[in-house]
């Protein structure tokens, strides 16, 4: 599957939320809940329209998809309007989707998007991609745990089901990541040793599908040839047709604009790449099948089904759009950051005790820098672009300097690139700076990336990642090993032209 295609996958992963984050005192955030009117801003109605019907939407539908972009989008509306929230369409809309409603009220600073997250104001009941909802055949005519509000009954199970699988991944995560990284370096070894440069892309997929695979579902891809040689394909193939008429390509335009953008793409597709991946967890994974079963009520389609998607939709999606990122922001790094990464990672491992040096969730908890560019790159790069949330009740909005009264029923969109760059927040925020969370560490409870602060913790009651820390320790996990096998590694976000070996 071309990169462009994978890419477009993602709007995934992870529709979960958590409490409001707290101020702190440096910031001009109020520390008003979300909710809650403070006193001393002012009403303001609601800047922006949604224009003429069906042209407005398709105006907005080409610049968002076209002539400018999503960021550009978003940007020239706040000076448009003087605000950073207002209101707009955002696609897909009338007349390619019928009965897809695009209208959206913008949030796009820290104050204002902080409102997706508190679930007594909003309810996110089939919101994950906005008002737009792909067919639920794709996944086995079963609404999913990221398509159900806090509100439904089966969420808390569901939730639950995912935390507990989770948990219980703890055991084997390092080790089979380890042992796939191992062949993934390989990989890109030889690829580099033959040629001037090499793009990792297919050996991290295969990295990521087979270790995934193992530590979430429990099961072993190389048991069934076909899953092991091309289950990150079937993959790829079912994300993309799911999402692709929300997803933003920049590439072949207006060509994608009017293939990609156009209509909602059938299952029947990708039937025979998904009955491969349900046979698959379902023989593979059974424990996990049956614990769902036994412990938390589910049904065995259920479980599966949602097996599927945490699997797929959640973390190969998310990592194949992240982990990229990562890799560009320390590969081209030139003001010698890779310098200070090897030394803390080897100190670090060296401080540990023992002549193994082994790699652990506890080893990399240490690593303070580490954690900063994995955090600093969350940042600026999000896997999940937009956030949506739906008005569960009336109630007034607060922005840095406003408030606003929001309609029950209203729908509320975030996008999550321009609110981590929010200059009443972070300094200089449009530059990468691997210091950021080592100097502030109390930027994290604005660091938003996971549906809710890096600060706050997944439960059954809230929307947030269930798997937000075990996201982030594993990009830490991903490079600490770099550094722990190489005094360097030079590249891109697709590809590696140089690699220097640690000396043995």
């Amino acid at each position: 599957m071309a990169t462009t295609i994978s890419m477009s996958m993602v709007l995934t992963t992870r529709v979960m939320s958590a409490s409001q984050p707290s101020a702190f005192s440096s910031s001009s955030i109020s520390q008003q809940p979300a909710g809650v009117p403070a006193p001393s801003l002012p009403l303001r109605a609601i800047p922006g329209s949604y224009g003429w019907p069906v042209l407005g939407p398709i105006s907005d539908r080409l610049n968002y998809f076209w002539f400018q972009g999503p960021e550009s989008f978003f940007k020239k509306r706040i000076d448009k309007y003087k605000s950073t929230v207002f209101r707009t369409n955002v696609p897909p809309s009338f007349p390619f989707f019928v009965n897809v409603n695009p209208n959206v009220v913008a949030l796009l600073d820290v104050a204002s998007f902080s409102h997706l997250f508190d679930m007594d104001i909003v309810e996110k009941k089939n919101v994950l991609v906005g008002d737009f909802m792909p067919s639920i055949k794709f996944t086995g005519d079963t609404r999913v745990c990221a398509y159900l509000d806090t509100s439904e009954p089966s969420h808390a199970k569901i939730k639950g089901f995912a935390l507990d699988i989770l948990k219980r991944s703890s055991r084997v995560w390092v080790d089979e990541m380890a042992k796939n990284l191992d062949t993934m370096w390989d990989t890109i070894e030889a690829a580099v040793a033959k040629g001037s440069s090499a793009s990792y892309f297919l050996p991290l997929q295969k990295f990521l599908f087979r270790f995934l695979c193992k530590s979430i579902v429990g099961a072993d891809p190389s048991t069934s040839p076909q899953i092991f040689d091309s289950g990150h394909i079937n993959l790829d193939k079912w994300l993309a047709f799911m999402v692709l008429p929300v997803t933003y390509i920049s590439a072949l335009q207006p060509l994608t604009g009017i293939f990609a953008h156009s209509w909602a793409y059938p299952f029947a597709l990708v039937r025979g790449d998904y009955t491969k991946l349900y046979k698959f967890v379902e023989k593979e994974g059974k424990e996990a099948v049956e614990r769902g079963e036994a412990e938390f009520g589910l049904s065995r389609e259920e479980a599966i089904h949602n097996l599927i998607f945490i699997l797929g939709f959640n973390a190969f999606g998310g990592f194949t759009i992240f982990l990229p990122t990562l890799v560009n922001a320390v590969a081209s790094d030139t003001t010698g950051l890779q310098e200070r990464l090897r030394k803390e990672v080897r100190e670090k491992l060296q401080s540990g005790g023992g002549s193994e040096q082994r790699l652990s969730f506890e080893s990399v908890k240490q690593m303070e820098l580490v954690k900063s560019v994995v955090y600093e790159t969350l940042r600026l790069n999000p896997p999940v672009p937009l956030q949506y949330a739906r008005a569960r009740k009336d109630f007034q909005l607060k922005s840095h300097d406003s408030l606003f009264q929001i309609k029950k029923g209203e729908l509320l969109c975030g996008y999550q690139k321009l609110v981590m760059r929010d200059p009443k927040v972070f300094d200089e925020p449009e530059k990468f700076d691997p210091n950021r969370f080592m100097n502030r560490p109390e930027l994290l409870n604005y660091l938003y990336w996971s549906n809710g602060p890096q600060t706050g913790s997944p439960s059954e009651s809230n929307k947030q990642c269930a798997a937000k820390d075990y996201v982030a320790l594993t990009a830490c996990l991903f490079v600490a090993y770099m550094f722990q096998r190489y005094d360097s590694v030079t590249g891109n976000s697709s590809s590696i032209t140089a690699l220097q070996k640690a000396a043995a």
